[in-house]
């Protein structure tokens, strides 16, 4: 009579292989978080009254749900956004159609030609992350271009070498002066 070969028993092998992959999916960590890093203003004063900004100054940024952006009316790629915001900003021209500009004396800087310039973003509803992004980062690029050509003037260092006085003092002379408006449908849909 022919013997029979053993049989294993893999029931047990398949309940082990499934707690170790459901331990290594609770213990592993996989770093996929994105985001903008960003400091809030402080809450205002409830007595103080509202600040009138003049139109002027007023850098006004939209983004379609086709993810184009029309910057002060005209449409503009993502790539012309830095140089935009920061001619905006600086308006070395003095143009009436840029921001405005007031002399104010700043501490190790001294008096120092600060823009009243404010960007304003609003995002249609269906804007992609990716996009809204992007455009954050160019605004963030063209301040950090604006402050780093600022400490390099008057402290012969880019801003990140600065100390954190000279940095406060850079900070105030060109602040991140970013309005973001609720998203809604502005337009433009797929």
């Amino acid at each position: 009579m022919a013997r029979k070969a053993p049989e294993l028993n893999t029931g047990s092998m398949a309940d082990i292989s499934f707690l170790l992959l459901t331990f290594f999916l609770l213990v592993s960590n996989i770093d996929t978080d994105m985001g903008l890093s960003r400091k809030l203003p402080p809450m205002p004063d409830p007595g103080a009254p509202p600040v009138v900004v003049n139109e002027r100054n007023v850098f006004v940024v939209l983004v379609n749900a086709r993810n184009q952006l029309l910057v002060e009316g005209v449409p503009t790629a993502i790539g012309q956004l830095k140089e935009k915001t920061k001619e905006f900003f600086l308006n070395p021209s003095n143009s009436p159609k840029l921001s405005e500009k007031e002399m104010k004396p700043i501490n190790l800087i001294g008096d120092y030609n600060k823009s009243k310039g404010v960007v304003s973003l609003r995002n249609d509803r269906s804007t992609k992350y990716g996009t809204y992004i992007q455009v954050q980062n160019e605004i963030a690029a063209a301040i950090n271009e604006m402050r780093d050509d600022l400490s390099r003037e008057k402290f012969n260092k880019s801003f990140e070498d600065l100390n954190n006085e000279q940095r406060k003092a850079i900070s105030k002379a060109i602040p991140v002066a970013v309005s973001e408006a609720e998203p809604k449908d502005i337009g433009g849909k797929k």
